[in-house]
């Protein structure tokens, strides 16, 4: 039986004379909970993975595989990356009723399969129900799309009528 099976009540213990008795340690908790209230069915390996949250900015980041290719060498059809994009600005905005309403972007460099891209967004203005979302995508550094979306955030769910 290991040592820290074989005595429990060392969990209690204080770590110095200093702490004590029944003090917890300060450890380090791991990674921040999310908080994203939308697109919760989004499917990850198409449209990327929430890594960091907050106030009005979101960063997802898209592994491309070969089904995202859009020819034999390998290219990644752009909608994967916009995808990606106007994910990161509806949970910049977070709202369980954010819809996207037009978009002006550019494509500035290809993808390739394999490539990680990291998308960041921020909500650069808020006025009313509209947001004006800037995004970035790039894959090591190397921007591959820009631009400017703006979303909605509505009463209701868009399909309920």
């Amino acid at each position: 039986m290991p040592v820290e099976e074989s005595m429990p009540e060392l969990e209690s213990m204080p770590e110095s004379e200093s702490e004590p008795p029944g003090a917890e340690p300060e450890l380090d908790s791991g990674p921040v909970a999310l908080e994203v209230n939308t697109h919760a069915a989004i499917e990850p390996s198409l449209c990327g993975v929430v890594t960091a949250q907050g106030p009005g900015t979101a960063t997802v980041l898209l592994a491309t595989t070969p089904v995202m290719a859009a020819d034999a060498q390998g290219l990644v059809h752009g909608g994967f990356v916009f995808g990606a994009a106007d994910y990161a600005a509806m949970v910049a905005v977070n709202d369980p009723h954010v819809v996207l309403g037009s978009a002006d972007t550019r494509f500035t460099a290809p993808v390739a399969v394999g490539d990680l891209v990291s998308v960041e967004a921020s909500v650069v203005q808020a006025k009313g129900r509209k947001r004006v979302v800037q995004v970035a995508c790039s894959v090591d550094g190397r921007a591959v799309m820009d631009g400017t979306l703006t979303a909605f955030v509505l009463d209701a769910h868009v399909l309920d009528r």
